[in-house]
């Protein structure tokens, strides 16, 4: 009898031990999950974006998530850079914002993660990467326009092309290619040559003598479009908002150019980075950032074209009215070879006492 009240002291004792530790562990658990879930109500997101239009993105996506947006914005090459760097620490959790091109090559270096917003389905498949690394928010033709009282119609350029045309000697003003519109929009005009094997024969020499005939790069896309109106040279090329912009708000007198052999569309983009440290987090933001509501309010307010279908459908008149061809650029070539162009261009063409700062 007295060993039988000993073993039941015994497992007595056990079990409350056994009882304490598994308390324990559901407390350790719980503040496991307490402590993820405080994780994720914080995002860090890069962006070459103005800071006006993520400050009001950040504060309806925090309303409505609870969720902190922090941003960092620079330009689009830089950040970029930046990721590489951080690639063993990833620092940031989504960027948002650069041409397909870039979001390319950043998938074969393996520095975004896939994602699956519900909207991806509401936008044509040139806006998006095919094994779902990367979403197309905004799309962006870069064309051609001209000062319509330094220069008529009939005098103006039809084409890419005609920009090599002597006549139009210090009549071109661009930004510089530190841009990343810019420097997808001079990497599609050498896809061009390169896509019909005459990249050596002919691309290069367009190159020289397109060159020739600019009268500065600048470093801002403000100074170029003043310089333009100012009549300092007649003719750029640039992102079609920032253009509409600066006709419709700031009366400057800008025709815009629907190119024979068609524009370049950017497909501006966004995409988680790999290794984030807030996933749950980032793929709510994609999510808010494609969805019809916030690319609708981005087309009214800033100008931005979205590619969901459904936005489009009620975005600014200039929107689904404006018809332009798009040109036929091989991104995925460009993802590859725009780098070492760009570098051939800047280090053997380019006339850097053109290059202001």
């Amino acid at each position: 009898m007295l060993r039988s009240a000993k073993y039941l002291s015994f497992f007595l004792v056990l079990m409350i031990m056994l009882a304490g530790c598994s308390a324990g562990g559901a407390d350790s658990a719980a503040e496991g999950d307490a402590s993820a879930a405080k994780e994720e109500k914080k995002i860090v997101v890069y962006s070459p974006h103005g800071e006006e239009m993520l400050n009001g993105m950040a504060e309806k996506f925090e309303k409505d998530t609870g969720i902190k947006v922090e941003f960092l914005t620079m330009g689009g090459g830089e950040l970029v850079d930046r990721i590489r760097a951080e690639k063993e620490n990833p620092q940031a959790d989504v960027i948002y914002g650069n041409p397909s091109s870039v979001f390319n090559e950043m998938k074969t270096d393996g520095l975004l993660e896939k994602s699956s917003p519900s909207w991806a389905g509401s936008i044509d498949p040139m806006f998006k990467d095919k094994d779902g690394y990367w979403y197309g928010t905004i799309q962006t033709p870069v064309v051609m326009f001209y000062n319509n009282k330094a220069l008529d119609a009939k005098d103006a350029p039809k084409d890419w092309t005609d920009l090599a045309d002597p006549k139009y000697k210090d009549q071109i003003i661009v930004r510089s290619t530190t841009s990343a519109a810019s420097r997808a929009a001079f990497a599609s005009l050498i896809d061009q040559f390169d896509q019909k094997g005459t990249l050596e024969k002919e691309g290069w020499d367009f190159l020289k003598k397109m060159d020739s005939n600019i009268k500065k790069q600048v470093s801002d896309s403000s100074l170029m479009f003043q310089s333009i109106a100012r009549g300092e040279g007649s003719i750029g090329f640039w992102t079609l908002d920032g253009i509409i912009e600066n006709t419709e708000k700031n009366n400057m007198p800008f025709t815009m150019i629907d190119a024979k052999s068609g524009s370049p569309v950017i497909t501006d983009g966004i995409a988680m980075i790999k290794g984030a440290k807030h996933p749950s987090a980032a793929e709510k933001f994609i999510e808010y950032a494609g969805s019809k509501e916030t690319q609708n309010e981005l087309a009214k307010d800033f100008n931005r074209m979205p590619t969901n279908k459904e936005a489009l459908k009620t975005s600014p008149d200039w929107m689904k009215n404006f018809n332009y061809k798009p040109m036929d650029v091989d991104w995925e070539n460009l993802a590859v070879h725009s780098s070492e162009w760009l570098q051939k261009y800047e280090d053997n063409i380019r006339d850097t006492s053109k290059v202001q700062q």
